[in-house]
């Protein structure tokens, strides 16, 4: 609320795509490759990447996860899957001190150009990991106090304000980061208690947001920043029987930023106006919100990224 009575939020309070697909599992995948299509493997800021991007910088693409988020696969350029900044490295059994750090030198040796094409490929992915380690060295436990953040943020049991201000730290070092993804905190599959349920999440979703953003303006990071908050569908207007409500079509998302206009993007419908299964309608699509971003922020080729990008309209994001 601080946020957008600052101009810092533009909402979409219906955006989601024609015929919606109420399957968490098929949602999800549309919006993490950038089209309605369940084939598609590479997603849309991977493959963003794999026209912008380098091959040497597996930071490029960053997921705060212990694995690899869909929006980032790509299929040519290296990405990283990365916990967080304070919990990357090389464990082996029994080995530790001195010859660990000899263990770990050896390691960008090992990733010299080979003939065959395939040593090649493990010696490439071998120079990598060994690159991104010593990215991520200063912020390896036990190598300082912490990641210094200038604001405090939530405690919690959740990795998730802690991953974000790890975030606001590799970003205030310097490190070529361009586009990272992480899944938030909280339960929104709200078929039963729905308001203890949503408020838990959007609780700790929202302070955590809100503080790594005064972080980011506290390191004069904040214009080079745009966070997007999205959910793959919204729930159905009507009440079921369990204190909750169920799959619904269009959802909320968010995008939160120094440059942003702070307007709505697309309108809410209202619920006198709902579709033939009682759920909102949407007035913006996730697909014209990607189109924009990879123009208006990543300063891409939407066609290039985005299936079908020159059928949508490109909504203003940027002040």
């Amino acid at each position: 609320m601080t946020l957008h009575g600052e101009g810092k939020v533009s909402v979409l309070p219906a955006v989601g795509y024609t015929h919606p697909d109420q399957s968490h599992f098929t949602s999800r995948h549309f919006w993490e490759v950038g089209a309605t299509d369940a084939r598609l493997s590479t997603g849309w800021m991977g493959r963003y990447l794999d026209h912008a991007g380098t091959r040497d910088n597996p930071l490029q693409g960053l997921s705060l996860e212990y694995q690899l988020q869909p929006s980032l696969a790509s299929a040519k350029v290296p990405v990283a899957a990365v916990a967080g900044p304070d919990d990357y490295g090389f464990y082996a059994p029994g080995v530790w001190g001195e010859v660990e750090e000899r263990m770990l030198e050896t390691l960008k040796p090992l990733g010299a150009r080979r003939s065959d094409p395939f040593l090649n490929q493990a010696a490439k992915a071998t120079a990598q990991s060994d690159r991104l380690r010593r990215q991520l060295a200063p912020f390896a436990a036990g190598n300082g106090n912490g990641f210094g953040s200038p604001v405090t943020y939530p405690q919690s049991d959740d990795s998730f304000p802690h991953r974000l201000a790890g975030l606001a730290a590799m970003l205030g070092a310097g490190l070529p980061l361009h586009c990272v993804a992480l899944t938030g905190p909280g339960e929104y599959d709200t078929h039963a208690d729905q308001p203890k349920a949503l408020a838990d999440g959007l609780d700790l979703t929202a302070r955590s947001l809100f503080a790594f953003q005064r972080d980011l303006e506290a390191r004069g990071l904040s214009d080079r920043v745009l966070t997007l908050v999205w959910s793959e569908f919204g729930r159905r207007g009507e009440e079921n029987g369990s204190d909750g409500t169920d799959h619904g079509a269009a959802g909320t998302a968010f995008l939160i930023g120094s440059r942003v206009r702070g307007q709505m993007i697309g309108e809410f419908p209202g619920l006198n106006n709902l579709d033939k299964d009682g759920n909102l309608r949407p007035t913006s699509d996730f697909r014209a919100l990607y189109c924009a971003l990879v123009e208006q922020w990543l300063g891409g080729d939407a066609a290039a990224v985005i299936p079908g990008a020159r059928s949508f309209g490109r909504p203003a994001l940027l002040s």
